[in-house]
This record gives structure tokens, C-alpha cells and sequence, in this order.
């Protein structure tokens, strides 16, 4: 039997010529719309997600099949950044293709995961026979409708109360608030690197004399930041700058590019975090602090 694929995507422009393409190579293909639909499908041997689907982010699907299945993942996306694809790799994908990409190398990968998934199922099933009487240890029982359908429904209404807990663009007062708390407890040096400059012309950054290499969105945040240093940037007005207005992906992103770039400016003390508000670029005006300057 041929290998069985089942392709979540919901843009019909990419899904007919990728089901023809994959079929003219053997393979079979079962192919739906949405989060839910996946979820609820039989999952083949291999399943090809798109991360921007209409009814829940791509990511939570991958999240869910994680807990149903042990079956390969490979997102299929046109977000390459490198944040993305250690994000969907790092939740339970196999593997990450940005688009655009040939079909032969599509088919290439998929034999790839299911050779791998092949040789663990034989392995195990070898242990079996080898120690009998023992307890059933490597068996794998079908979760029942009702225990899916509840998977369904949660990751549905947490894509729904994270979209609709996102603070609005206008950022609060907290001038009588206590001092915030950070994300990164590293403590912060008393004499933290500098100056950092950021060249939005050549789109080049530096801290004192050293270069910096960003990535483009990376470097954008970057950039927003420094727009007005000290100033706290909500995670929303964040996502419509960097990102898109209509941006429905994971929030989890952001705080992947943050953690990147504070690890490549050598200090997490540049980028401070403001629980449940925003991210600020740091100033400070002592002698030897940090300088931001924009040419």
C-alpha cells in the first residue's frame, strides 16, 4: 500500500495542484480545510499542515495531534522565519518546508518521516516479540469521538480567548503601578554594552563596535523598538507593525523573536518585559549606560 497523506490546508490554489503533484508520485491523499476537520480525520501516514488556517492557528493543530498521535508532521508555511519554524518544531513537528517548494523535494521529505516512522514501529514490534509475557507496553489505543471532539472544542476556544484577550492599541497608565517584573531573570551588569545603533537605511545594527545579524523581522522589531526608546510597545501594536494588521498566528512568535534578539545584543537587560502590557527598549542616562542612536 501506498503512503496516505492528509493535507490540512484551506487555500484550494495550493491544495489541487499539491494533491495532483503528490498523487502523480504514488501517494494518497485525503484533503480538508480546517483545524477541526484535521483533528478529526484519520491521520494517514504522514499529515501536511498549513500553519494559516481559518478556524484555529496551525500551530494549536499541531499541538493538538500531538496529543492524539504519534503520526509525522510536516508543516507546510509561508512564515520561514527561523523563530516559526523552531516554534513549530520544538511543539511536535518533524519536520518544516517554507513556501514555495517543489513537489519533488515535498515527496522527498515524506519518504524521509515515514521511513524513520517505519523503522521505530519495527523496532518496537521486534521488543515485543522478543519478551513475551510482559505487559503490552508499546500499544497504542484509539482515543474515543467524545475525548477528540472535547481536544476540538478547547484548542477552538483558546484560539477564540487569545484573539479576543489581545490589549487594545492604546497603551495603559501604570505610572502609579509598582515597578514591573521581567520574563528574564538574568541580572542586569552594571555597565551594560554600547552604544547600540541601528542603521534603518542599510538596515545594519551594531553594539559599540560589533555588527549584529538580524533577521529581516528580527531586525524590524528591533528598529519599532528603538522608534521611541523607553516608550512600552503593546505585544498588539507589535504584531500589526511587524507582523500584518491581521496577523492570527501564535502570539508565542513574538516572544520568540524577543528571546532571540536579546540573546544576540549579548545583554537581556536592552529589551525589558512588562507582564501582561508590552516590550520597551531600555535607556539608561547614568554614566556608561545604554545609548540608543538611529542614524
Amino acid at each position: 500500500m501506498g503512503i496516505r497523506v492528509l493535507l490540512i490546508e484551506d487555500d484550494e490554489t495550493i491544495a489541487e495542484p499539491l494533491t495532483e503533484g503528490l498523487a502523480s508520485f504514488g501517494l494518497t491523499v485525503d484533503h480538508v480545510t480546517t483545524g477541526a476537520e484535521g483533528l478529526r480525520r484519520p491521520y494517514g501516514d504522514v499529515v501536511l499542515l498549513d500553519l494559516g488556517l481559518p478556524d484555529m492557528d496551525g500551530i494549536d493543530v499541531c499541538r493538538g495531534i500531538r496529543q492524539l498521535s504519534d503520526v509525522p508532521v510536516i508543516i507546510l508555511s509561508a512564515r520561514g522565519e527561523e523563530a516559526d519554524r523552531v516554534l513549530g518544531l520544538e511543539l511536535g513537528a518533524d519536520d518544516y518546508l517554507a513556501k514555495p517548494f517543489s513537489i519533488r523535494e515535498l515527496v522527498a521529505r515524506v519518504r524521509a518521516v515515514t521511513r524513520r516512522t517505519q523503522r521505530t514501529e519495527t523496532a518496537a514490534e521486534t521488543l515485543r516479540t522478543e519478551t513475551p509475557g510482559e505487559p503490552e507496553r508499546f500499544e497504542t489505543a484509539a482515543l474515543d469521538r467524545g475525548r477528540t471532539e472535547a481536544l476540538v472544542e478547547r484548542l477552538r476556544a483558546g484560539a477564540l480567548a487569545e484573539r479576543a484577550a489581545a490589549p487594545p492599541p492604546a497603551a495603559p497608565s501604570y505610572e502609579a503601578e509598582p515597578l514591573p517584573s521581567y520574563d528574564d531573570p538574568t541580572p542586569r551588569p552594571s555597565y551594560p554594552p554600547g552604544p547600540l545603533v541601528v542603521d534603518r537605511r542599510t538596515r545594519q545594527v551594531w553594539v559599540g563596535e560589533i555588527p549584529v545579524t538580524l533577521t529581516p523581522k528580527e531586525f524590524e522589531l528591533l528598529a519599532l523598538l528603538t522608534e521611541d526608546p523607553g516608550a512600552v510597545y503593546s505585544r498588539q501594536q507589535i504584531l500589526d507593525r511587524v507582523w500584518d494588521p491581521h496577523y492570527e498566528g501564535p502570539t508565542k512568535t513574538l516572544d520568540v523573536h524577543v528571546a532571540s534578539l536579546r540573546r544576540k545584543l549579548g545583554n537581556p537587560a536592552w529589551i525589558q518585559t512588562l507582564r501582561g502590557v508590552g516590550f520597551r527598549l531600555a535607556v539608561q542616562t547614568e554614566p556608561g549606560g545604554q545609548q540608543v542612536s538611529s542614524p
